[in-house]
């Protein structure tokens, strides 16, 4: 007698405008290469909002000067302050800008994501990429519906639809959802990884760590 293994559903609270989920999202994926059953795994994005307060217009503010604002240090000291995570991405692979980075409210990033989903879960996992790399890398601003809708045709969406969701509130009320359970599954910080709603990993962790769980998630 056979039977067929049911999916390894991932689901992923994550903000665009946290570095530390650009970083594990590369980990996971490296662990996903190197897993033997990953045909099985079905990932989803959750939204998360490290700062829902950010104004809807930042007049571009960079981030380091957002730092030097708000936490009365000096530019230098704020880019010695994220020199760590730069170069904890550059091993990755990943180029951060964090020079060119602007603050921004990404509620409007979040909503591109979900339409992306209501797509497909690998679409929206291809946008998500596509929202990381602009915030990280190209110093786009995250809030212009502009540019969402460039990363949307990007990332093989409908330029017609994407305009007529950034005409609206579409998906506004998923991306509150997604913020309020994980305020039930007591999530204060991410990325925060489920896996089968059952085992959770929390932080960018090595590539052997989401493996390992990987592995124990497939044998249970």
């Amino acid at each position: 007698m056979s039977f067929t293994l049911a999916k390894i559903n991932i689901e992923v609270w994550s903000d665009i405008a946290c570095p530390f989920c650009y970083i594990a999202k590369h980990h996971f994926e490296k662990a996903l290469e190197q897993f033997a059953h990953k045909d099985k795994v079905e990932l989803e994005w959750k939204a998360y909002q490290l700062n829902p307060n950010v104004p809807e217009d930042t007049h571009r503010e960079s981030l380091i000067d957002s730092f030097v604002r708000e936490k009365g240090m000096s530019k230098q000291q704020a880019e010695g302050l994220f020199a760590n995570v730069v170069n904890m991405a550059k091993q990755t692979g990943l180029d951060f800008q964090m020079n060119k980075v602007i603050v921004a409210n990404t509620i409007n990033a979040h909503r591109l994501s979900h339409f992306a989903k209501s797509k497909s879960k690998k679409v929206q996992n291809d946008i998500e990429e596509l929202l990381f790399r602009a915030y990280f890398t190209e110093g786009k601003n995250m809030n212009d519906k502009d540019t969402l809708i460039k990363i949307g045709i990007n990332g093989g969406l409908d330029q017609q639809e994407l305009e007529n969701l950034f005409n609206s509130h579409d998906f506004a009320d998923k991306v509150i959802s997604d913020i309020q359970e994980a305020g039930v599954f007591g999530i204060t910080s991410v990325p925060f990884f489920v896996f089968n709603r059952k085992y959770a990993v929390s932080g960018a962790q090595p590539s052997d760590s989401f493996l390992d769980m990987l592995n124990k998630v497939y044998n249970d």
